[in-house]
C-alpha cells in the first residue's frame, strides 16, 4: 500500500503524468530522470525564476552543463520534449518544451481503438522491469555504450531475445564482443543483432558457445599466420581465398598441421613460393589417398628406390654397350666394326670342325703333295 500524508500548508504540487513513470522512467538514465523532473517542475511553476536555465540547473544538480544538454537530447529522442534553440551564439542555450504526455499517448491510439506498438511495448518494459536478469542486462549495456538504450533499443532487444531464445547474458556478451571490433568504440544495435544473428544460424546460445568459437577462430588464424611464415610472407595478412583453401586442406581433407608444414618446407627452392604451388602438392597427395607424414615418407621412399633402379638399369645398359664395343672379335685394330660376310661364316665354320693336331696334319698333306708335283 502507498498513500501520503495530508498537508493543509500548500508549498506547491508538480503533477508527473503517470505515462512518463510507467514508459519512460524505467528504462532511462538516472540522471536524465532528475533533469526531466527538475526541468518540468520549472515549467510547471507559474512562479519559477525566469532566469533559471539549464546553467542553474547542472549547478543544483552539480554535473557538467554538457550532461544536461545530453540529457535533452534523450528526451527529445524519445519524442517528449522539444529543444528549441535560442537567439545566442551560445551552442548550449536551449528553451525546452515539454510535450504534453496524454496527447502522446492518445495519439498511439488508432480510431478502432486498437492498441498501438506503444501501449504494447508499454507492456512488455514494465513486464521487463519485474524481470531482474533484464533490468540487469540494460544497466550493464548502458555501462557498455557509455549512455542508457533508448526505450526503441530496449525494445528490439527484448524482440531479439524472444525471437532466437537468447539469454540475456549472451546478448551482454555480444555488445561486449562488438566493442572490441571497433577498439574500444561501441558498435551500433545493428550491428550487435547482426552478431547475434550469426551466432544462432551458429548454434552458438551462450556466452561459453562464443568463447569457444572464438579460441577456435584465433587456433585457426594462428595456423594461417603459421603457413604464411613458412612461405615467406610474414609481414602480410591472409587473404579471403587463401584462408578458403587452408581450411580445405584442415576440414574437408584432415590434414594435420605437421603434414601441412611438411608441405610448405615443399618451397624451400621454389623461386616465388604461393599457398596455390602448396595447395598443388597437397591435391596430389590426397588425390592418392596419403593424409598422414607416414604415408608421404613411404611414397618417398617408393620413388627413392624406383629412381635408383632405374639408374642400376641404366648403368647396365652402358657397360653391356662398353663391353661389346672393346669386344676384339667384332673390331678390326683401327676400331672400325668388322664386316662379317658369309664366306667369312662358312671358313670359320669349316675350321671349327677340327682340333689343332688334326688341321696340322692336313697342312702337311697339302705341302707334301705340292711337293710331289
Amino acid at each position: 500500500m502507498f498513500f501520503k500524508e495530508v498537508n493543509r500548508k500548500d508549498s506547491g504540487d508538480t503533477i508527473i503524468s503517470n505515462i512518463f513513470i510507467d514508459i519512460f522512467m524505467p528504462m532511462a538514465n538516472g540522471l536524465y530522470v532528475q533533469v526531466y523532473l527538475l526541468g518540468y517542475r520549472q515549467a510547471c511553476d507559474p512562479k519559477a525564476n525566469p532566469n533559471f536555465n539549464n546553467i542553474s540547473l547542472a549547478k543544483n544538480l552539480g554535473v557538467p552543463l554538457s550532461d544536461v544538454i545530453n540529457a535533452w537530447k534523450y528526451w527529445e529522442q524519445q519524442k517528449i520534449v522539444k529543444m528549441h534553440k535560442n537567439d545566442v551564439e551560445d551552442d548550449f542555450d536551449f528553451s525546452i518544451e515539454f510535450v504534453d504526455l496524454k496527447n502522446f499517448y492518445m495519439n498511439n491510439i488508432d480510431n478502432n481503438k486498437n492498441i498501438t506498438p506503444v501501449q504494447s511495448d508499454t507492456d512488455k518494459l514494465l513486464e521487463a522491469r519485474n524481470n531482474p536478469s533484464i533490468v540487469k542486462m540494460f544497466n550493464s549495456i548502458n555501462k557498455i555504450i557509455g549512455r542508457p538504450l533508448v526505450p526503441s533499443e530496449n525494445m528490439k532487444i527484448l524482440e531479439l531475445m524472444n525471437e532466437y531464445n537468447l539469454t540475456p547474458d549472451l546478448v551482454v556478451y555480444a555488445y561486449e564482443y562488438s566493442k572490441e571490433q571497433k577498439n574500444g568504440n561501441p558498435k551500433p544495435f545493428n550491428y550487435v543483432e547482426s552478431v547475434l544473428r550469426t551466432w544462432y544460424d551458429a548454434n552458438i546460445i551462450s556466452v561459453e558457445d562464443a568463447k569457444n568459437s572464438f579460441t577456435a577462430r584465433k587456433d585457426r588464424y594462428t595456423i594461417y599466420r603459421s603457413i604464411l611464415n613458412q612461405l615467406g610472407f610474414s609481414n602480410r595478412q591472409p587473404t579471403d581465398s587463401e584462408k578458403e583453401i587452408i581450411d580445405i586442406w584442415i576440414d574437408k581433407y584432415n590434414f594435420s598441421q605437421e603434414l601441412i608444414a611438411y608441405a610448405c618446407s615443399k618451397s624451400i627452392n621454389t623461386p616465388n613460393p604461393s599457398i596455390s604451388y602448396i595447395n598443388g602438392i597437397i591435391e596430389n597427395w590426397y588425390s592418392k589417398d596419403i593424409t598422414t607424414l607416414e604415408d608421404v615418407q613411404k611414397e618417398e621412399e617408393e620413388f627413392r628406390a624406383n629412381k635408383q633402379k632405374e639408374k642400376e638399369d641404366n648403368q647396365k645398359k652402358k657397360e653391356t654397350k662398353s663391353y661389346n664395343y672393346n669386344n676384339t672379335n667384332n673390331y678390326n685394330k683401327d676400331r672400325t666394326p668388322k664386316v662379317v660376310t658369309r664366306y667369312h661364316n662358312s671358313f670359320n665354320e669349316h675350321f671349327r670342325k677340327y682340333s689343332e693336331d688334326e688341321l696340322e696334319a692336313k697342312l702337311l698333306k697339302v705341302q707334301n703333295s705340292k711337293k710331289a708335283k
